[in-house]
């Protein structure tokens, strides 16, 4: 059995009491709608979940006529049942662009991603109440959502990988304040970017790696995925060169207090954080492609084609990146898909052609003489 995992607990802890901060702010009944959510969502949606509404509801007493006058703890439930579609309607138009009062009046802008969230936080929060039979009407069921346009799936070509892995080892394109650093990190950079590029774990996977999570000996790491599942995933040659490096050196490292057991550390000698490793694979990235915007969820996005193109196995893929739904994971290696319906177009042939047909004629005139 797969152990539960320390820091993972605790970063539910700090989560939980950011949430509890957040519910200070919002009207009192909604904590039932956040206790009914817990067993089926993680710590960081509920937090979402909870920003979201505070939009709302700052919203709401502003520009809703049943809401104005009220501060947002005086508003009550039976209230919900004032909001009509057109309110909804506004409230959309007011998300693309709008100032957080409660942030140092920072502008927020969405696009249809954004409101989409918003949208599908508040429609979550109102069916929850119309379900249980404590509000006679829910508006959001009416609202028409915006259509999303798919996003292009950015991922790095064989080449790209290659000249990625080639400049977190010599550093030759790093600025000279990078390069004051790389002979520092490069041990360590070239793990996290390989472990990424050869098994497509997620960031936050990543940082949360503990030093008795990486088997050798199986060639696994034990990892902690979305929605609290607990898996094995397994890593190849190439990967476990670069981990096997780092691990020597990481051994003498002594680590921060509470920061012991962690695989990747910064250089304050701290579990590297996820903020870090994004501006880590920025950097190195931006020394090979100045087109493409390379995240870890690209170089993830990088693996998952790969893996596809390997194997033509799309319950494998959807497998091993924990992709609860294979629609997920169809979705967006579609084109891939495509390709490969297009190689299996003369694969199967159902007569022969009249050059194959006068060559085995040949053939056999040949053997007869």
């Amino acid at each position: 059995m797969i152990k539960k995992k320390v820091w993972h607990e605790q970063v539910d802890i700090i989560n939980t009491l950011k949430l509890r901060e957040q519910l200070e702010s919002l009207p009192p009944f909604t904590r039932m709608f956040f206790r009914a959510i817990e067993p089926n969502t993680t710590s960081r949606t509920r937090i979402a979940y909870a920003y979201d509404l505070s939009v709302f509801f700052s919203y709401a007493v502003e520009n809703i006529e049943a809401f104005r006058g009220r501060q947002i703890h005086e508003i009550t439930l039976e209230m919900l049942d004032s909001v009509k579609l057109l309110d909804l309607e506004n409230y959309m138009e007011h998300l693309k662009y709008y100032h957080c009062k409660d942030n140092n009046d920072w502008a927020r802008v969405n696009q249809e991603r954004g409101i989409m969230r918003k949208m599908s936080s508040l429609k979550s929060f109102y069916h929850y109440y119309y379900r249980k039979e404590l509000i006679k009407t829910d508006p959001t069921a009416l609202v028409v959502l915006p259509k999303i346009r798919e996003k292009e799936i950015i991922r790095l070509d064989v080449d790209e990988v290659a000249r990625l892995l080639d400049e977190v080892e010599s550093g030759d394109k790093l600025s000279g304040r990078q390069k004051a650093f790389h002979e520092r990190t490069k041990t360590r950079d070239l793990a996290i970017l390989t472990l990424f590029l050869g098994t497509g774990i997620r960031v936050s996977e990543l940082v949360g790696l503990d030093m008795d999570d990486v088997d050798f000996r199986n060639a696994g790491i034990h990892i902690h995925r979305k929605g609290g599942k607990e898996v094995i995933v397994y890593f190849g040659d190439e990967v476990e060169e670069a981990l096997l490096l780092y691990e020597a050196e990481r051994r003498l490292i002594q680590a921060q207090k509470g920061h012991e057991n962690a695989f990747f550390l910064s250089l304050q000698k701290k579990r590297i954080g996820v903020r870090s490793i994004e501006n880590l694979v920025k950097k190195y990235a931006s020394t090979v492609t100045t087109l493409k915007n390379i995240t870890p969820h690209k170089l993830r996005s990088t693996y998952g084609t790969s893996l596809y193109q390997e194997t033509g196995d799309i319950y494998l893929v959807a497998d091993v990146l924990g992709h609860s739904d294979i629609n997920t994971t169809r979705k967006h290696y579609a084109a891939i898909e495509d390709q490969h319906r297009r190689m299996a177009r003369n694969k199967v042939r159902l007569r022969e052609s009249e050059k194959e047909s006068g060559t085995a004629a040949m053939y056999e005139k040949k053997a007869i003489e």
